[in-house]
């Protein structure tokens, strides 16, 4: 596996073998063979996952371990080649889905080790059909050029060079020829004359039977000219009509597939199943050509092609909706796959990628920055920012090897210039991120949502912030895109994923140079969660530190502190504590010359002869609480490297807390031992749920 395909063993591994050599039947990257899995009938396999956790990536590497060992196709469903017919050809003569056959048929076609090219008469035949729909006498050309692309579907790899080519001639001088005596576009007979010319050039038994193929099409009476010439009208009706035609477009590429392993020697010679590789199976092409294969499935048509599609999101729509659901390690030795004979979605086998462990990152970030000193917890903290994203580590990995002189410090990594293409301009670490893990076309909108918690604050960010025309509906419609995009949805936060939000903030941050949007949202929440009780306070007090106004929660926490259920308020700790910190900035909005990270020096108490303690306030508890806040939020922030002074000063504190409250020791005793070493580990801080272990901890009288 490449350096980039860490964690994912259970689809790659060759001894014991992972899914994918299951399926295919050949080791990766190896023209020896290994026991297949579901030796009948195969499953449809997805890999399921939001933007950045491999998909792409992970079929790039299935079609350079299998490419030249047995026949394999990669379609990238998000290609411009998908998105419109090309120039000069109606659509009603084109579509994705045959677009994407043809591409799959030239690359099927290839030679192997072995054996040599696959012929694809089927698929041709139906192909010329579907085209000649769309042609006219004045295109002689473009008739040649598409004909001859067709046509080489069936080149063998013996004949002469030229020959395609000069049947190419013959068939677009023959439709031509019918175009010029009819009016308007090419009708029937221009279908005709071009199967004519097909069938007097293609000749051999093999492709006699292939053209006899289509006499089965429904309607065709037994006809093969027949079907063939409904084929083409049903395409060009459009709509159901396409989806049945086109469908059986898909079988006759599947018929062909099937005929190349048909007999003694095409059996001896190859060893491995064809493997078909569709990326972005969520747009056109893609969902087509999955129901056409599931429903043939399902009806009793059988193949033993291996597919393989990437789909952004979870695949919980109804076109999937009894698909058998697998997390990637439950597949590494077994699929458990079995499909449902009434629910023909049920054939496709959905499994969802996972992120990378921090193992992963560790074993990425030293193949990325070889040689290069890095501090040993910037891993960790990677780890951490990204959530595990495969693409998150590789964009910062990049990063660290590009600016050894940072690796220290993640926020300056994240804004750092990085170089991933050879020939592109260096672009700031988050951009380049945000352009890849999020809609281009909703990126504006989520920068500024990303500072809400639910619909209702994302409904005030929008009506303060985004243009008029943004309103509740398309707020809830944006919610409803980043579900369907994969991210999880988290309560308490409109952006679900932390890594995602950290980057859209980041970017609302650096939108202006005086940051007066970054400080328009805050206060705009501020404003929002101005009623009582604790949800409100500690919503307010989080926006409020956000800006750098720590006072207020300083206060709430003092003063809730004696009273308050202690999980309930150290919950309220860690969530006010998650406020994001960027540049300290003055009044004015300006950065100051040299960025310095307050916290620490707040943290290990060497601001408290400076700092004046409200009248009434218990000097004691107040500076206590104020260490505390500040050292959770330094300990926390996924953009910093956790400091171990920093980390024993929360231990500290919180024993000490633990001390004034008798009720809520155990807890505070616990969080005194658990979350130094959660902070520096990075994992999330939270209030122990042992309740035996907190009753231990007091007969220990662990205050």
């Amino acid at each position: 596996m490449g350096r980039r395909l860490h964690g994912r063993g259970a689809l790659f591994d060759a001894e014991p073998a992972g899914l994918a050599p299951r399926l295919v039947g050949l080791r990766p990257h190896r023209h020896r063979a290994t026991t297949v899995e579901h030796p009948k009938e195969l499953p449809f396999v997805v890999l399921t996952g939001a933007r950045g956790l491999g998909k792409s990536t992970v079929l790039g590497e299935l079609r350079d371990a299998y490419k030249g060992h047995t026949p394999t196709a990669l379609v990238d469903c998000a290609g411009p080649q998908f998105a419109r017919a090309p120039l000069g050809r109606p659509e009603e003569s084109w579509s994705p889905l045959s677009q994407a056959l043809l591409e799959a048929a030239e690359q099927l076609a290839e030679p192997v080790t072995g054996a040599g090219r696959i012929q694809f008469p089927r698929l041709m035949a139906g192909l010329v059909a579907v085209a000649a729909s769309g042609w006219a006498d004045t295109d002689s050309e473009r008739i040649r050029s598409e004909v001859e692309r067709i046509l080489l579907l069936n080149e063998s790899g013996s004949w002469i060079s030229g020959v395609a080519g000069r049947w190419a001639g013959r068939v677009a001088a023959n439709v031509v020829a019918a175009a010029t005596s009819t009016a308007g576009p090419l009708l029937s007979a221009a279908v005709e004359a071009t199967l004519d010319s097909i069938s007097e050039g293609f000749g051999n038994r093999r492709h006699q039977r292939a053209a006899l193929w289509y006499r089965d099409y429904p309607n065709a009476g037994g006809h093969a000219r027949r079907g063939l010439m409904l084929l083409s009208g049903h395409f060009r009706a459009g709509g159901a009509s396409r989806e049945h035609a086109e469908r059986y477009l898909v079988r006759a590429l599947l018929a062909d597939l099937g005929d190349a392993y048909t007999g003694v020697l095409p059996r001896m010679q190859r060893i491995g199943r064809p493997l078909v590789l569709v990326d972005n199976a969520q747009v056109a092409p893609g969902p087509g050509l999955v129901d056409a294969v599931l429903r043939d499935r399902a009806e009793g048509h059988t193949d033993q092609v291996v597919f393989l599609a990437g789909l952004r999101g979870d695949g919980r729509t109804s076109a999937l909706r009894a698909a058998v659901r697998r997390e990637l390690p439950e597949v590494a030795r077994r699929s458990g796959w079995a499909p449902d004979p009434a629910a023909p979605s049920s054939r496709a086998l959905l499994v969802a990628l996972s992120p990378l462990s921090p193992e992963d990152t560790l074993h990425i970030v030293g193949a990325v920055c070889g040689e290069l000193a890095v501090p040993p917890q910037l891993p960790h903290a990677m780890h951490r920012l990204t959530g595990g994203n495969p693409l998150g580590v590789e964009v910062l990995a990049e990063s660290a090897a590009q600016h050894p002189d940072d690796a220290g410090s993640l926020g300056t990594l994240v804004t750092a210039p990085v170089r991933l293409r050879e020939h592109g301009e260096p672009e700031p670490a988050y951009r380049e991120l945000l352009d890849r893990l999020v809609p281009a076309d909703r990126l504006d909108e989520l920068t500024v949502l990303a500072a809400a918690h639910d619909h209702d604050s994302a409904c005030a960010l929008a009506a303060a912030l985004l243009p008029d025309d943004f309103g509740p509906a398309d707020v809830r419609s944006l919610g409803t895109l980043l579900a369907a995009e994969g991210l999880p949805v988290v309560p308490g936060q409109f952006v679900g994923s932390a890594f995602v939000r950290t980057l859209l903030l980041l970017r609302l941050h650096h939108r202006d140079s005086d940051h007066r949007r970054w400080r328009a949202a805050h206060e705009t929440l501020i404003r929002h969660y101005d009623g009582t009780g604790e949800d409100h306070a500690r919503y307010r007090l989080y926006h409020q530190l956000a800006l750098g106004t720590a006072d207020p929660a300083v206060a709430h926490l003092r003063d809730t502190f004696p009273h308050l259920d202690t999980r309930v308020w150290l919950d309220t700790l860690c969530f006010v504590a998650s406020a994001p910190y960027f540049h300290a900035h003055d009044a004015e909005g300006r950065d100051h010359e040299r960025p310095v990270d307050r916290r620490t020096a707040v943290a290990l108490g060497r601001t408290d002869a400076g700092h004046p303690v409200p009248d009434g306030a218990d000097t004691a508890l107040h500076l206590r609480i104020r260490r505390l806040l500040h050292a959770v939020w330094q300990l926390t922030d996924p953009l910093v490297l956790p400091e171990e002074r920093v980390a024993d000063r929360l231990r500290f504190e919180l024993e000490q807390l633990s001390n004034l409250r008798p009720a809520g020791n155990a807890l505070l005793w616990r969080a005194s031992r658990d979350w130094p070493a959660s902070a520096l580990a990075g994992r999330p801080l939270c209030a122990s749920d042992d309740a035996d272990a907190d009753a231990d901890d007091d007969r220990d009288g662990g205050g």
